[in-house]
């Protein structure tokens, strides 16, 4: 998948932003977003908060500071909802957000501008839309590396933790860059694509049908959808945002809920991640996913079959644009199919995945 479209520039864009109660964190997040490279009074950036049930006087902070003249170089729109029984959560929210957004661009008459979305307790740097901009020159949806915010009152020990974490997932990337390296992905690169920090064109997410609405995971659901219909998805090392290392957050199972989990583990609980081996049989059978969509179609019927697609199988994602789609809808029903993965402690996690790299470099 490619997208046709002029350069972007910062006022091409909308930032849209689900806010719930963060009466003392959105304002220095929209302080931030005044500050980015390239916006001013005469050339603002376009920002959309989505305020979703608010009771803390949230919507009232940022009039005020909007009234203040800091927030100038933003062409600022806050729209105050109450959500109400089953829509009541952050993935109606986004997705209110960034249909905003995305009316708004084709309102201004720029139906192909670019989409960005954070959370509302993020802290930008200067350079974070220019980065997604620069990115997307050769993608099609950036995601932003996750850097946890400990308020400069970080425990050292769970710093620590969070480096051996961090080192575990650069080592199953170093992994994929020996086996399978992705050449719209290229190292270095991290891993991450939250709802922190998303960038695409608006049209793209139009095509895909939007955001899914989900009370969890809505992020992780539209960037599938993206893969699913070959979409470049690169994770730039440029694009950064420090995200909130808060224990007690609006969403079970999203990062306050990780937070919670890594605290425990300092307590001793202990904490397993996916073998080495898995990474690896994950990453082998993609490769060869992707070497079989370029195969004539009798030759990837049968490199499929050898993987475990049948013939109905092979239908079902027989309208592929390209083999990013292809892997994306292929491996999703060999998953399906295939037990949970096999996990060992953290730190038998790293030693066996820095003895593999090496093991697979002497080989090659």
């Amino acid at each position: 998948m490619t997208t046709e479209a002029a350069v972007p520039t910062p006022t091409t864009c909308v930032v849209c932003i689900p806010a719930r109660n963060e009466v003392e964190r959105l304002p220095r997040l929209l302080a931030s977003l005044a500050a980015q490279e390239g916006v001013s009074a005469r050339t603002p950036l376009r920002v959309v908060v989505l305020a979703n049930n608010c009771t803390d006087g949230t919507v009232a902070a940022v009039r005020e500071v909007e009234g203040s003249g800091l927030l100038a170089s933003l062409a600022l729109r806050i729209i105050d909802v109450s959500l109400t029984g089953s829509e009541a959560h952050v993935g109606t929210a986004r997705r209110m957000a960034l249909d905003a957004g995305a009316d708004w661009l084709a309102a201004d008459g720029n139906p192909d501008g670019i989409l960005l979305t954070t959370d509302a307790d993020a802290r930008l740097p200067a350079g974070w839309v220019a980065a997604n901009l620069r990115a997307l020159r050769a993608a099609d949806v950036v995601g932003g590396r996750l850097v946890i915010d400990d308020d400069d009152a970080a425990d050292p020990d769970l710093a620590a933790l969070h480096a051996r974490i961090e080192r575990y997932w650069s080592g199953v990337r170093r992994l994929e860059d020996i086996l399978d390296p992705p050449p719209h992905d290229p190292a270095p690169r991290h891993g991450d694509h939250t709802g922190a920090s998303l960038a695409l064109p608006a049209g793209l997410y139009r095509a895909v049908g939007g955001l899914p609405a989900l009370p969890c995971g809505e992020d992780n659901a539209l960037v599938g959808l993206l893969r699913a219909n070959g979409a470049r998805l690169r994770h730039c090392p440029d694009v950064q945002v420090m995200v909130s290392a808060r224990r007690q957050g609006r969403v079970s199972g999203g990062m306050a809920t990780e937070m919670a989990r890594r605290a425990r583990v300092l307590g001793g609980e202990a904490y397993a991640l996916p073998e080495a081996a898995h990474w690896q049989a994950l990453i082998l059978r993609r490769a060869a996913l992707r070497r079989a969509f370029h195969l004539a179609p009798a030759a990837r019927a049968a490199a499929c079959a050898r993987l475990g697609l049948g013939a109905e199988d092979l239908a079902s994602v027989g309208g592929c644009t390209n083999d990013i789609a292809f892997v994306e809808g292929a491996d999703r029903i060999l998953e399906s199919r295939s037990p949970p993965a096999r996990e060992c402690p953290l730190d038998q996690a790293l030693a066996d995945l820095d003895t593999l790299a090496l093991a697979l470099r002497d080989a090659a």
